[in-house]
Parts: structure tokens; sequence; C-alpha cells
């Protein structure tokens, strides 16, 4: 064999295992719970279809970036981590909520390959399909029944529904994300089953309005093994508390629960413990004037009521919640009436934004803004107020032996969860004779100090 024709040779064989090569995409994935699903989603039709998902801007194909664009802040760093796909990468696919604002990713970065709003999967992967073919092979053995999931693997998010029917002045989630349009029950139940027989041990169950799961299809009757199952948010819950039981007792953990009368349905489920004791409802202020131009349910006098019903109910209760001070129109009378609601609720876990004129929000329509500084200090003042309340109630806690769930694990202990701690956004549990322990692992804590936010314990032989 000659030079010319070993070198021709060695060409034919690198070019056919060009043609061989797995196609690898980069995914970038920013925003809430909800927006980590449709991550999720596309990763796991990704890995059907036999791409790989590649861990580097450098050794990928092409990146998706999955945006949010809920707040400016959201936005810029939506728009920082394209350009930052587009440097490292220069392929770039865009979907997500800030692509549904309009034209703005384009305008700021005309180079990107495609654009998609939220939830769109399908879109997702017929751009995918355009700029880099899909293997001829997919090896849709490799995907597991729960999917591919970025969260670790002891808790996972579970999207009953997409989009929400309420018109909040304040949020434009709806002109992104849509109506209201709830998953069949049967299907969500068949995730929440695979995703238990996986070795997830906490569903964190999320939606824009999970309360209102169901209404659009006029809680109609579905099927789950076999069985009858209606449409609706007590009927899912109870099922998945039922599946916990069954399966060893997974956490269902609620979240996004807006403030309906039928939300006291699911309290009796959560002094059973067939739920975790801990609801996440965003009252968002206690002004009646200022929830009406919110366009938001209820009072403060009636929420009150209801917080007092539940504990009633279920001592044990967490509530988590989130304000926004500074709305257009507050009055500092009106943002003290915000304070005293907030000392007499005595909430568990509470967040507070500043209000933030959103393009697109009708809210900045409204008279009498109130000037950007005097929105964040009243951010402040409301935030040490929840600071003093949070310090009280984690102090009872002292003393007593609670049942955690470990998150990470290093040289200094182990960092876990109880059931009034959800992922990321509240507080943690400080192990610091856990060393022992591995992520996923149930453990039993004494507790023997507490701040504003976290606990710390030692283990219970």
């Amino acid at each position: 064999m000659t030079f010319k024709q070993r070198g021709a040779l060695a060409l034919s064989t690198v070019q056919n295992k060009q043609m061989t090569i797995t196609p690898k995409v980069g995914f970038v994935s920013l925003g809430c719970p909800k927006a980590l699903v449709d991550s999720e989603r596309i990763l796991s039709q990704l890995r059907a279809e036999g791409y790989t998902i590649s861990p580097s801007y450098e050794a990928a194909q092409l990146v998706v970036v999955n945006t949010c664009g809920f707040i400016d802040s959201a936005v810029e760093e939506s728009l920082a981590a394209i350009g930052e796909a587009l440097a490292e990468n220069g392929r770039v696919i865009v979907t997500g909520c800030l692509g549904a604002k309009g034209d703005i990713v384009r305008r700021t970065h005309p180079k990107v390959l495609a654009v998609t709003g939220p939830h769109a999967a399908d879109e997702v992967m017929q751009a995918i399909h355009a700029h880099l073919p899909r293997p001829h092979d997919p090896y849709t053995d490799l995907v597991p029944p729960q999917g591919v999931r970025l969260t670790p693997a002891h808790y996972a998010y579970l999207k009953i529904s997409e989009g929400c029917n309420h018109r909040c002045t304040f949020c434009i989630i709806p002109s992104m994300r849509g109506d209201l349009v709830s998953r069949p029950i049967g299907e969500v139940m068949q995730e929440a089953e695979n995703l238990v027989k996986a070795g997830v041990k906490e569903l964190l169950v999320i939606s824009q309005d999970t309360s209102a799961y169901g209404v659009d299809l006029k809680y109609r009757t579905g099927f789950w093994q076999g069985r009858p199952l209606k449409t609706r948010m007590t009927e899912l819950v109870r099922a998945l508390g039922e599946l916990g039981a069954a399966a060893g007792g997974p956490w269902v953990r609620l979240h996004y629960v807006y403030p309906y009368a039928h939300v006291d349905e699911v309290i009796p489920l959560m002094a059973e413990g067939k739920l975790l004791s801990y609801l996440d409802v965003p009252f968002q202020h206690a002004s009646p004037r200022i929830l009406k131009l919110m366009k938001r349910p209820a009072s403060g006098e009636v929420n009150l009521e209801r917080i007092r019903a539940w504990r009633a109910i279920c001592p044990e209760i967490t509530i988590r919640s989130t304000f926004i001070a500074g709305f257009p129109g507050e009055t500092e009378s009106e943002f003290r009436q915000l304070l005293e609601f907030l000392e007499d609720a005595e909430l568990d876990r509470v967040g507070c934004f500043a209000y933030s004129p959103v393009e697109g929000a009708k809210a900045n329509m409204l008279p009498d803004p109130v000037p950007a500084e005097l929105r964040e200090e009243r951010r402040g003042r409301f935030m040490a107020v929840q600071e003093k309340i949070s310090r009280k109630r984690l102090k009872r806690k002292l003393g007593r032996s609670i049942k955690v769930l470990v998150d990470t694990v290093d040289k200094k202990g182990a960092v876990a969860r109880s059931g009034a701690d959800a992922p990321e956004i509240d507080g943690v549990v400080i192990i610091a004779d856990g060393k022992s322990l591995k992520p996923g692992d149930w453990a039993t804590v004494r507790i023997e100090r507490a701040d504003a936010h976290d606990l710390w314990g030692s283990l219970v032989e």
C-alpha cells in the first residue's frame, strides 16, 4: 500500500468516525422551578433521540439557553447568559419566558439561531434538528422512565399545569405562558410514580397556580392504575400522599397555592401526615385597597382567619409566603398595615420584593408610583420585622428531635432540610457530626442552636 493510499484510507476512517460521532448539546437553565422542569423535558427528549449533553461550551456543537423574563434583573441575567453562550460557543438557541417578550432577544443578540417562548419543547427540538440533525440511531434505552433531571437524585419538581387564568396587575406571566393548561392527572401520577421508583424522596408540586389545577378541564375524571381520579388539586395531592405512604414515605410539598376556599381541604391531609405540613401561599399584601389594585383575592383580615383555622387543624404547619413592598399608590399607612399583618400572622418563611415596574405590567399605569428608593426602604423594614418573627419561631424548635433529608455532605458535616424547608428558598439544618451521612439519607437530628434562618443540631442515635 502506498503512502497516498494509506492517507486516503486514514482520511476515510476519520470521516466515518465523524459521521458517527454523537452530536453534543450544551444547556443553560435559568429561572424558576417551572422553567427548570421545561429544561428537564427538553433534556430528556435530547437524550431519547441520542444527543449527548455537554458539560462545557467548548465541547458542545450547539447551546440551548432557557431564560427567565419575570423581572428586570432576570431579563438582564438571561441576556448576559445568552451573550456568554454566543461568545464561548457561537451557536445558540433561546427558549423560555424572555423569548415571549417581543423581539428583545433578537434585538440584543441578532446572531442567535432561533427563539421560542416558554413550555415549547417541540419548537426547541425542531430548531435543534434544523441546526444539529439528530443521530440516525437514537439510544432510547439510555433514558430512564423518570427522564433527565437537573435536581439532585433525592428530590424532584412535579409540574402539574402551565399558565394562569389570573390577571394580577403586577405580573406578566400569563402574557408569556398563556392561560391555565392542566396536565392529565394520570400522566402526573405516572410521572410521580416513576420518580419515586427511581429513588426520589421528595416531590415538590409546582405550577403557576397549583390550587386551580383542573379548572380548565372542568375537573373531569381521569384514570390512574385503573381507578377513576378527578382532575382537581385535593384529589391529586391525596393520591400523591397515598403513593408516598405506599412507597415508604417520600415527602410531598405544595408550592404556589393560590388562597382559594378549597385549599382548606388539604390541611387535614397534612395533619394526618399524608402531605408535608408546608404550604406556600403568595398573599402579596394585606391592605384591601392594594389587593384590589393588584387584582388579588381576599384581604388581610380574611387571610388571618384562614391562617388561624389552618393552625388549629394542623399546629405544625409551616406557612411560606411572598409580598410586594412599594406597590404603586401604597401609602405609609397601608405599608404599616402590611407590617401589622406580618406581626399578627407570624408566618414561618417569607420573601419580599420591592415592586419592579416590569415592562407590560398594568400596574405601571396606576397613579402615585412609589419612588425606587422608598420601595427598597420599605422592603428592608419589612424583612427586619420578619427576621425577628423567623428567629422567634425557629427558637421554638430548640431541644426537639426532627426528621431531616440530607442534601450535601463534606468535611465539615452534613447540610440537610426539615419538612419546614424547601430547597434553595428556605433555611437548612446543619449537622456537624453528619460526616458519615450521604445525600438523600433520612436522619433524625436534635436541634441545639437556631438563628433567623437556619438550625444546627446533632444526630440522634
